[in-house]
């Protein structure tokens, strides 16, 4: 059921209405199927009262959005966006659709600088594929992208499209909820109405890419709709992991209905002991960086797996590993730290090969209940990492099951065809409130990341440690997290 709308917004749909910027009919669309209804925002720009409303529609939908620029996909959406910028005083973007071979040969045209953000404004969403057309140049140009607004969403799959491919969608208005509005209003009949559910519901749309030519194509998926994979409960795929790590993982937060994973970017021994037991009873597992902690000793190590045991959650000491075997033996199992001993499990990146992850097992070997997790994929704007590197990566655990148990990575990898899958997702980056930093980290929500992209582990850091209460933050994480697990497994 469509839900309620504004009544600034119900007073816009029955505009559009009436400037005829919605029509109702048979028309045959760009794609050559039959349609009762026809939505031509393009007449906006002969209306600027109406134009000057949309505006602020947009800006107001955008009000949870941190963003430094914005950029109108061409062309309906470029009056939009020009007003929004002056409404806003933040700088517009253009994209073009034909670069010149002349000229600067520039794809985006305006003033930027790598790392802002941009806010992608367009008319109305599909299938989505038009905005991943302006999306593309703007990060080739090292502008990040986490934003899309648009003033109607079709109501066809182009939000799930946008959203399962990282970016957050804000709309005005869904065509459903048009409907709904002009049907109140006797400004379409009961019958229109009903032939414009069904068409929305028979024309649901998807976008797939073709990897050897890099280009996008929208897939028409129908009723009734493809199946999606099962989503296999923590229970169903602990029982098939044979990775120790691993299985202790599913136990742990099946035992704890917790799925949250608190970095502790702290630098002293008393900071990390104490934050350790503030978060204890509401975590999976807790995040280290033992190098940054300045006065590390044996003792510290040993007091932080007292309160691991007592609490009941694993070790995750964040060294990142990243060199030849022999050098990754003697960083974790030796040296000053001596992780081996006491980390329950440790990451390291795929990139110099499978010698790394034979160097960890060796380390390792002293603690055989010690797993491994492999950079896939990572949250920080413009990071190297590329669909290549992240297949490889996922190879990579597949041919070393007994230490590799899973990813850090942004969504999930792969799908087991009609088997619960072992691996591990763990995802940095989460916050309840979707944004980035001033260094390039970029923060998705635990719904997205969890109910959306598939992972398992939210890991939250500054969320939790730099809160005055740690323990209330604990809580809203611990309960953001596993209640998006709950909606995936429904």
């Amino acid at each position: 059921m469509a839900e309620p709308v504004s009544a600034q917004v119900e007073a816009l749909i029955v505009e559009l209405h009436e400037l005829g910027a919605i029509k109702f009919g048979s028309f045959t669309l760009k794609s050559g199927v039959e349609s009762p209804i026809y939505v031509d925002l393009r007449v906006l720009v002969s209306h600027p009262q109406a134009l000057d409303r949309v505006a602020d529609a947009l800006v107001e939908a955008t009000a949870s959005a941190s963003y430094d620029l914005m950029c109108g996909v061409p062309y309906t959406a470029l009056p939009f966006a020009t007003i929004m910028s002056a409404k806003t005083n933040k700088p517009m973007l253009m994209r073009r659709k034909e670069v010149k071979q002349y000229g600067t040969k520039k794809a985006i045209e305006g003033v930027y600088t790598a790392g802002q953000t941009c806010l992608i404004v367009e008319d109305l969403v599909t299938s989505g594929l038009s905005v991943f057309e302006t999306v593309a140049p703007l990060e080739d140009e090292s502008l990040v992208v986490n934003d899309v607004v648009v003033l109607l969403d079709r109501g066809q799959g182009g939000k799930q499209n946008v959203i399962m491919r990282g970016k957050q969608l804000h709309s005005v208005m869904s065509l459903q909820q048009v409907m709904k509005v002009l049907l109140a209003k006797s400004l379409v009949t009961e019958a229109v109405n009903a032939s414009v559910l069904k068409f929305l519901v028979d024309n649901k749309v998807t976008i797939a890419k073709d990897e050897a030519t890099g280009e996008y194509s929208a897939v028409k998926t129908g009723t009734p709709a493809a199946a999606a994979p099962k989503a296999y409960t923590f229970e169903e795929r602990g029982a098939v992991s044979t990775n120790a790590a691993g299985k202790a993982l599913f136990e742990v937060m099946v035992a704890k209905q917790s799925n949250l994973c608190v970095a502790a970017d702290v630098t002293t021994t008393a900071d990390l002991l104490a934050l350790a037991k503030a978060v204890g009873p509401y975590v999976c597992c807790l995040k280290t960086h033992c190098d940054i902690v300045g006065d590390w000793t044996a003792s510290t190590a040993s007091s932080l797996a007292a309160v691991a045991k007592e609490h009941g959650f694993l070790i995750f000491e964040d060294r990142k590993f990243a060199d030849i075997g022999n050098t990754v033996v003697q960083q974790c199992r030796g040296g000053h730290h001596k992780i081996a001993t006491w980390a329950d499990f440790v990451n390291a990146h795929s990139l110099p090969g499978s010698g790394i992850v034979a160097g960890l097992k060796e380390a390792l070997s002293c603690n055989p209940k010690a797993g491994l997790l492999l950079l896939a994929e990572m949250s920080s704007a413009g990071n190297l990492i590329d669909d290549g590197y992240t297949a490889k990566t996922l190879q990579m655990a597949v041919d070393h099951p007994d230490l590799v148990f899973g990813f850090i990575a942004q969504h999930k990898l792969r799908d087991v065809a009609g088997a619960p899958d072992p691996l591990v997702y763990m995802t940095p980056g989460v916050k309840l409130q979707q944004g980035g930093d001033a260094l390039g980290q970029q923060y998705n929500t635990p719904s997205l990341v969890v109910g959306t992209k598939g992972t398992d582990v939210i890991i939250v850091g500054r969320g939790i440690y730099g809160a005055d209460d740690k323990v209330a933050a604990a809580k809203a994480y611990q309960k953001a997290g596993w209640d998006a697990y709950l909606t995936r497994v429904a």
